[in-house]
């Protein structure tokens, strides 16, 4: 039994808060475009641009994972509290909502330079694993999005929520969401998968979507949704349309 009562503040920089949660996003951006640059891009054109992407990749996972958050998960709250929407420092961020700002974001960038998406979403599918490791790290750290009550001996007990022990979820979400995706996609990545624009992309939906739906079961829903559709989470709903969309994409890829 782990007791788990960190400070989501990971330092103060004079009066400002420095979180882990804003820690994880920055050093899963910078070390995603330093792995891409460096292992994955060959064409010299590609690696010259790909840093004007960068900007438009952090403007879509902003503003596509917080309005994802509005809209799936906390629609009613904002829709009354609408000054908060703009708070992203008491958090409120949606992985699903974030992966669908990237995608537009990177077809709005392909299109001004006439390549192909793929060429892009490939690429960032292979190294989205290591901003989900760190944004997941991230989550246990905050104390947020845990566990089930458990007894197995691994459990913890998070001193900011209740004395309840509980899985470690967003630690099964790291390992399988981030460390086995990276592993697995790279894999690919040596087959020399990413000449075939599309495949990595459905890969990276087919995988992330069957972990995410597996680990949902070990974690604690929503409390302002609770369970859906026979008994699936939000998170489970999103993911198993995920799912068949990385299934459509890869037979039409391969």
């Amino acid at each position: 039994m782990f007791i788990n009562n960190f400070d989501p503040v990971a330092f103060y920089f004079f009066s400002l808060e420095i979180r882990w949660y804003s820690l994880a996003y920055i050093f899963g951006i910078t070390l995603g475009w330093i792995y891409a640059k460096k292992y994955l891009i060959n064409d010299k054109l590609i690696l010259n641009i790909f840093d004007d992407l960068i900007t438009y990749l952090i403007i879509g996972i902003i503003l596509g994972g917080r309005l994802g958050y509005i809209i799936f998960y906390n629609f009613e709250y904002y829709l009354n509290n609408l000054t908060e929407i703009f708070m992203l420092w008491k958090g409120g961020m949606s992985f699903h909502g974030g992966l669908a700002g990237i995608v537009l974001s990177t077809i709005f960038f392909s299109k001004k330079n006439n390549i192909n998406p793929f060429t892009f979403l490939d690429l960032i599918a292979v190294v989205a694993p290591i901003g989900i490791f760190l944004g997941r790290m991230a989550n246990f750290l905050n104390s947020e999005l845990y566990g089930k009550e458990t007894e197995i001996f691994w459990s913890v007990i998070y001193a900011k929520v209740d004395n309840l022990t509980r899985h470690p979820s967003q630690i099964y979400e790291a390992v399988f969401e981030g460390l086995i995706l990276f592993l697995i996609l790279n894999f690919f990545v040596k087959k020399k998968l990413l000449y075939k624009k599309g495949l990595i992309s459905s890969y990276f939906l087919i995988f992330y979507s069957l972990f995410r739906f597996l680990l949902e079961f070990f974690r604690e829903p929503d409390p302002q949704i609770g369970y859906l559709i026979i008994g699936m989470t939000m998170g489970q709903i999103l993911s198993l349309f995920l799912f068949f969309i990385g299934i459509g994409l890869f037979f039409k890829k391969k």
